[in-house]
């Protein structure tokens, strides 16, 4: 999420006003699960669903440390979600904006076929025009070309950015207008938003995680600049995105595909939107979407890896305003012993919602959690290793705008090989933190505390 504008903000808030009633977050029972949850989680792969027996081998050869502990917290997943695991698949970790966008780009380049991209924020900026640019040069060499974009997260944007591309035959939806008077008959649910971050490139290559299309990404973050700046004007925003190839991109498509027919759009144009899945890597995941009145599977996912976790839980998060019941879990997991590490901004684009998380800080210091906040870069990686086996790079926050009102999506790494990558940024993160002690927050000054409190009246309208 990033707040653009008093506009931007006015229209995610007049809609509260508009509602009756707070929907609210599901009750996660590790013991109900536990009896629903098979002894084998089901894996698919490009040949189908393997046999129990079958998969139980592919996760022992994948999985060859702490096996039955990681396969059993998988059963529990997938009884918590109702999602297989996605065998053979390559995923590559991508740091920040220039990183990022240089391998969407270099595929949308190499692209084909079609390519399908949706988005919460596309500003027409230099790298916004850039971005534009290349997926109209790819309509116009025979490429199908389709956009979804968010009426929120666009809404400063000049309609005419978006009627370029479409002059050009690239294929546009805007999700959910501001003005109702623009809806196609599936009703105005403007506090519904799509934050999603997704792009496939001829059904072969995905990627998914927190960067937007904007020059606030034209820079990377402290530590992978060439020089360590001191000056935050001379820094890029920390972000997490991951490249995808194997089987698991045929779940990114059926997210955008289902995003699009749920808008009541235009018909998507014939293209090979599922050529035959290949084995591309070793990678085991599960990819997670969630919408306002679904299934919460990813704030299922995540708040069973808490509670499940036994080592470690390390989480950086741009928007962290955790509810009653993911604050308990966080908690007692450090009360258990677990090593409980939270980086978490120190400057943000949306200055209320920090207050907002930050009137959390004092029941997670005392129960032993360590709180870091990032320094000079704003902050928007939505990230999560646990035990070091257990990995999540996706577009959610901890908060509850993320886990009711948004169309989210994140991708889970199973093993400790991308779980050792995570744990490395993890740890520059924290070489670029100041950590936040009880003892000096117990200090901090009461206009501090005041704007904490009210900021957390609000907190499930941010």
């Amino acid at each position: 999420m990033i707040y653009r504008s008093a506009k931007h903000v006015l229209a995610l808030t007049l809609t509260a006003w508009c509602l009756l009633a707070c929907a609210s977050l599901p009750e996660v029972s590790k013991t109900q699960l536990k009896a629903d949850a098979a002894d084998v989680p089901a894996v698919a792969t490009p040949k189908g669903v393997l046999p129990k027996q079958s998969s139980e081998a592919l996760l022992k050869k994948r999985w060859p440390k702490s096996t039955l502990d990681l396969q059993a917290r998988a059963a529990l997943e997938e009884a918590a979600t109702g999602v297989p695991l996605i065998a053979g698949n390559k995923v590559q970790l991508l740091f920040d904006g220039p990183q990022t966008m240089a391998e969407m780009m270099k595929a949308i380049a190499a692209a084909t076929n079609h390519i399908n991209f949706e988005t919460y924020i596309f500003d027409q900026d230099e790298l916004g025009e850039k971005f534009a640019s290349l997926l109209i040069e790819k309509q116009r060499q025979g490429v199908t070309v389709n956009v979804i974009y968010d009426s929120v997260g666009t809404i400063g944007v000049p309609q005419a950015f978006f009627d370029r591309m479409k002059a050009a035959g690239v294929t546009l939806t805007a999700f959910n207008p501001v003005n109702p008077a623009k809806l196609r008959g599936n009703g105005w649910k403007v506090n519904n938003r799509d934050h999603r971050k997704i792009l496939i490139v001829d059904g072969k290559v995905g990627f998914t995680g927190g960067i937007n299309i904007s020059d606030t990404y034209a820079r990377s973050s402290p530590f992978r600049s060439a020089a360590r700046p001191t000056d935050q004007s001379e820094v890029g925003w920390r972000d997490t995105h991951v490249r995808i190839e194997g089987p698991a991109v045929a779940a990114l498509q059926w997210m955008f595909i289902e995003n699009w027919a749920g808008q009541d759009a235009d018909n998507l144009r014939d293209a090979d939107y599922f050529p035959k899945p290949v084995v591309a890597g070793d990678k085991i995941v599960r990819v997670l979407g969630s919408r306002p009145g679904g299934q919460f599977e990813i704030y299922k996912a995540l708040l069973l890896a808490i509670k499940e976790a036994k080592k470690s839980i390390h989480i950086t998060c741009a928007y962290f305003v955790p509810d009653e019941q993911t604050l308990r879990a966080l908690n007692a997991a450090a009360q258990r012993g677990v090593d409980v590490q939270l980086v978490l901004p120190s400057v943000s684009d949306a200055g209320l919602v920090a207050q907002a998380g930050r009137a959390a800080y004092t029941p997670l210091l005392e129960a032993g959690v360590k709180i870091h906040e990032l320094k000079l870069a704003v902050l928007h990686a939505k990230t999560a290793v646990i035990d070091g086996l257990w990995s999540t790079v996706g577009s959610t926050n901890i908060d509850t705008r993320s886990f009711l009102h948004n169309h989210e999506v994140n991708v889970i790494v199973m093993g400790d090989a991308f779980g050792g990558e995570m744990e490395k940024a993890f740890r520059e993160d924290l070489r670029n933190s100041q950590e936040i002690t009880l003892a000096e927050w117990r200090d901090r000054p009461l206009s501090a505390r005041l704007k904490e409190w009210l900021a957390r009246i609000w907190d499930y309208w941010l």
